[in-house]
């Protein structure tokens, strides 16, 4: 059965490849699944209807037959799962797998966030900045183990491709061409690697094509918002 998969029509420019839905799309292309997408226009995905879907108003959520799944790494497991391609069958080898995806989302990702809070979603306020140098020195710890563990491995558990690999990729591009990722030669290469899989390649294609909405009316105003409280900001460090 085709599954049905939600995104959204637009999203601001920073954000463009990076939604979660790209995680999504990029597992049922490694395992050879079609799947038809449902966009959702901003503000769609807090409607009741959506609810159902995705109780906490986010995107992605996957839908096949009965069952409704949300969350981008608990989707990516369910492909990884039922599908051949993404798991070993080697039971040690696939719990190892599992374990990076876990890794990826609960170690590596949430300095990550906290760096795109501070600098996207609320550089105008005024804890942004100082909190920076902890934010930056945390997601570099991180790296810094990752890279000691991947070594001069092709990927996290050696010569196969698995699903904790194409989570992990997913939160390092948050840094892709950025400090303090470009410190980390091995970990610059891990992400081409990942990246120029035929199957991110087509992932990334459909997404990006997706985009045809426009901004709902408050980005802009947003947008000012946001340009304003870090004048603001700027101008008292002065």
């Amino acid at each position: 059965m085709k599954p049905t998969i939600t995104a959204f029509d637009w999203v601001p420019d920073f954000a463009k490849g990076q939604v979660r839905d790209l995680r999504v799309r990029w597992a049922l292309e490694e395992v050879g699944q079609d799947y038809d997408v449902l966009y959702l226009s901003q503000g769609a995905q807090k409607e009741p209807l959506h609810r159902t879907r995705q109780p906490f108003g986010q995107v992605p959520t996957y839908e096949e037959g009965d069952l409704i799944l949300f969350e981008s790494g608990a989707i990516v497991h369910h492909v990884a799962s039922t599908r051949a391609g993404l798991l070993p069958a080697d039971p040690a080898a696939r719990a190892r797998a599992v374990e990076w995806m876990f890794a990826a989302l609960n170690t590596v990702e949430p300095p990550m966030m906290d760096h795109a809070i501070a600098t996207l979603f609320e550089a105008g306020d005024p804890w942004s900045k100082p909190r920076l140098p902890a934010i930056m020195a945390r997601i570099d710890e991180r790296l810094s183990e990752l890279s000691d563990r991947l070594g001069d491995k092709q990927w996290l558990d050696g010569d196969t491709f698995t699903a904790g690999d194409l989570l992990m990729i997913a939160v390092l591009r948050m840094f892709e061409g950025q400090e303090p990722l470009l410190s980390y030669p091995n970990l610059i290469a891990y992400v081409e690697r990942g990246v120029s899989r035929p199957a991110f390649g087509r992932a990334l294609e459909a997404q990006m094509t997706g985009f045809t909405g426009s901004p709902p009316p408050q980005f802009a105003a947003w947008l000012e918002k946001q340009k304003a409280r870090q004048a603001q900001v700027e101008g008292e460090a002065e």
